[in-house]
């Protein structure tokens, strides 16, 4: 076979230039720390490392996504602390208010404390976390979602969000609180019946918001307690408005003050001294009212100059205190609903960032380069290809004349 010495120079050039590429390549790894720079050096570590960048730029997207829904929430918890504090501090009022020794003036002190009280739980009702979201819009549907309509044609506070608790996923959490479920269903009264005056009674008579003793007696009619005079003795009647009937066992019976009556699985504890004509209304929920009507109705109480004046008011501080603490109690089961979705959100932070590492251990365990191996091996490829080099012009320099002289 013959070998012309154009092919070997083609053959040796052809080599050079390949191991030149080899060596560059290896430099580029070297320099970037990668083993896989494209997908040709190693399809399945490139594919199986591209779709653990996919995972990554996911987990990372749900972290983001976490730490806005937690900052949220954590804005939101705070609020409900500070609405449970302003909460507290009406009910403090309330039993200030109840001091029968107070003059209208000082009444209206406390009115007037009420007032700036119930503002300041509107406003945080309509706070907005630090992006402009409201916190307690529920699904949403309104940048102002307590709207205050009281006056003389108003209905008090109504709620204009869209109501609804979203739901805590696998990897994020509400950004917003149902507010209307936090301070617009406050169960009236005692949650079971109210207890109320009418406007026609004259004397200083009132009773407790009463209790539930058996609820497998209740019957959810209405009932009124009324008062007479029987030969200088004031006895009292309960009557089932509903049916018409008398109560059994509490027709005609003595009046005692501060003693507990029951009937029908409700018991209730009179105060005062009653006069004849006089009753007491006993009446069962059938919906629920609001924190802010409930102190609104507390301060229309206490500006109440009606007759019996003293009776009404202290009728309508008791059952204010009652609807005051129902209000706190959601307000407070609220706050620890956040808080435990605040804490579900560290324990998810915790497994996204971990997933992330693990994420990243396996990208670079595919991707990266032994840089003890890849230093290496630049070192023989660089030799290697010097000594082709040197070699190359070894031969270049032999010619037949040399060898004929």
């Amino acid at each position: 076979m013959r070998i012309s010495t154009a092919n070997s120079y083609d053959n040796t050039i052809a080599l050079l230039t390949r191991r030149q590429a080899e060596l560059a390549a290896q430099q580029e790894r070297v320099t970037t720390g990668k083993r896989v720079l494209k997908a040709s050096d190693d399809p399945v570590a490139a594919t199986l490392a591209e779709t653990a960048a996919n995972r990554l730029a996911r987990t990372t997207a749900d972290l983001r996504a976490l730490e806005a829904s937690r900052t949220s929430l954590q804005q939101a918890e705070s609020g409900l602390a500070e609405s449970g504090e302003l909460i507290q501090k009406v009910r403090d009022l309330l039993v200030t208010a109840g001091n029968a020794g107070f003059t209208d003036a000082e009444r209206e002190d406390v009115a007037k404390q009420l007032e700036g009280l119930r503002e300041q739980l509107i406003a945080v009702a309509n706070r907005k976390d630090s992006s402009g979201r409201t916190l307690y819009g529920g699904l949403g549907g309104s940048s102002t979602p307590f709207v205050d309509l009281y006056g003389p044609s108003g209905n008090g506070v109504q709620f204009e969000g869209q109501r609804g608790q979203a739901a805590a996923g696998n990897s994020a959490l509400p950004q917003a609180l149902d507010g209307d479920a936090i301070w617009m269903r406050v169960p009236q009264g005692n949650g079971t019946f109210t207890v109320g005056l009418p406007n026609t009674n004259t004397s200083g008579v009132s009773t407790t918001m009463g209790e539930v003793t058996d609820a497998a007696l209740l019957t959810g009619d209405d009932y009124d307690i009324t008062f007479a005079e029987v030969a200088g003795v004031m006895q009292y009647t309960v009557t089932n408005i509903s049916t018409g009937t008398p109560v059994p066992g509490h027709v005609g019976q003595p009046y005692v003050s501060n003693r507990t009556i029951e009937f029908d699985g409700m018991s209730l504890e009179m105060r005062g001294v009653p006069a004849a004509g006089d009753s007491v209304q006993v009446r069962p929920v059938t919906t629920t009212t609001d924190i802010f009507s409930v102190v609104q109705n507390a301060v229309d109480a206490l500006r109440y100059s009606g007759t019996n004046q003293s009776a009404h008011q202290a009728q309508a501080m008791a059952r204010a205190m009652t609807e005051v603490d129902a209000g706190h109690d959601r307000v407070l089961a609220a706050r620890g609903r956040a808080g435990e979705w605040l804490n579900r959100a560290d324990s998810l932070n915790n497994q996204m960032e971990g997933r992330s590492v693990d994420l990243k251990t396996e990208q670079s365990r595919l991707e990266d380069l032994d840089m003890i191996k890849g230093l290496s091996d630049l070192e023989m490829q660089r030799v290697g290809f010097e000594a082709a080099i040197q070699s190359y012009a070894q031969v270049q320099r032999l010619s037949l004349f040399n060898a004929i002289s």
